[in-house]
């Protein structure tokens, strides 16, 4: 069964750190487009980042996170990260991880619609 699975959200400070998990199962992150999406209730779900499988080197970022989030892959663990630093209210939100398909060509910044499985999300808290 696929499934992602984020882990890591919490409530934080202003100026402040936390780094996200995106643990996937049933297939290898190595082989897809992983991205990060933010949700705030009343808004447009928000498109962070996106990291290309290992086939490729792409790594983009929102301009609103732009020197602060980093966005990595652990291949052992399955698992890619997201470490959020010199965090503000602003980036408060449901986080969620997403993937396209297995080896599925795509820009590297992918449409929305190109994303094929979807983790639950974990919030983050940023107080002020």
């Amino acid at each position: 069964q696929l499934q992602l699975v984020e882990s890591g959200g919490g409530l934080v400070q202003a100026g402040g750190s936390l780094r996200l998990s995106c643990a996937a199962s049933g297939f290898s992150l190595n082989d897809v487009t992983t991205g990060w999406f933010r949700q705030v209730p009343g808004k447009e779900r928000e498109w962070v980042t996106a990291l290309a499988g290992s086939g490729g080197s792409s790594v983009m970022y929102a301009d609103s996170v732009k020197g602060r989030f980093t966005v990595s892959r652990d291949s052992a663990k399955n698992t890619v990260y997201l470490q959020m630093n010199s965090l503000t209210p602003e980036d408060t939100a449901v986080y969620i991880c997403a993937t396209t398909k297995i080896r599925a060509r795509v820009p590297p910044v992918p449409r929305s619609n190109d994303y094929a499985y979807w983790g639950q999300g974990t919030q983050v808290t940023v107080s002020s």
